[in-house]
């Protein structure tokens, strides 16, 4: 039975559901992005795309802000004796950077949308009002650094992936179990 909260060995219910919503968040919205840059004027989804886009995004972020606090609301698993000092360190940088970058996205894609005055709509059920506008070429910057962030947060999130699988098939501990709630079996060969 999984746990709503972290125990010493394993993360709850909750930090695994927000983790992978989190992550197929991230590569659905990265993902439209990218078919979103090939759309032209005349295209049926050039207006809808980005209002999905925008929308998901803001309610992804808030969602990444309630991680932050359950994470430094709950204690996390301890590190498994078989993990190196460079690997602890880098996990923890990882986690950090994870949040960092998502922070920053939101940010650059809120001055994405809101540089020439306008509200981000969030699906037409509430808006996020512009609060810096009136900035030369402020779309333009933050597009920029909404793209490069977003690749540095798919390049970041496929190492942790490989790390996960490096720790389960040739380390054959339990760091990826434990993001899936599962212990691994004892009995197991």
């Amino acid at each position: 039975m999984v746990n709503w909260k972290n125990t010493e060995n394993t993360y709850g219910l909750l930090a695994i559901v927000l983790h992978w919503v989190t992550a197929v968040g991230v590569i659905f919205l990265f993902s439209l992005g990218l078919w979103m840059d090939g759309l032209d004027y005349y295209d049926e989804y050039y207006r809808l795309a980005p209002h999905i886009h925008k929308s998901i995004g803001v309610l992804l972020i808030s969602l990444v802000f309630f991680r932050l606090i359950w994470r430094l609301a709950n204690k996390q698993p301890s590190s498994l004796p078989s993990h190196k000092n460079w690997e602890k360190i880098s996990a923890k940088l990882t986690h950090g950077a994870f949040y960092a970058l998502l922070i920053c996205m939101l940010f650059s894609g809120y001055l994405i949308t809101t540089a020439k005055g306008d509200s981000l709509w969030v699906f037409n059920w509430f808006a996020l009002p512009a609060t810096i506008s009136g900035i030369a070429n402020l779309e333009d910057y933050a597009g920029s650094i909404h793209k490069w962030i977003a690749y540095s947060l798919i390049g970041l999130a496929l190492v942790h992936a490989a790390a996960a699988l490096k720790h389960h098939f040739f380390d054959k501990d339990t760091t990826l179990l434990r993001m899936l709630g599962r212990e691994k079996n004892t009995n197991s060969h």
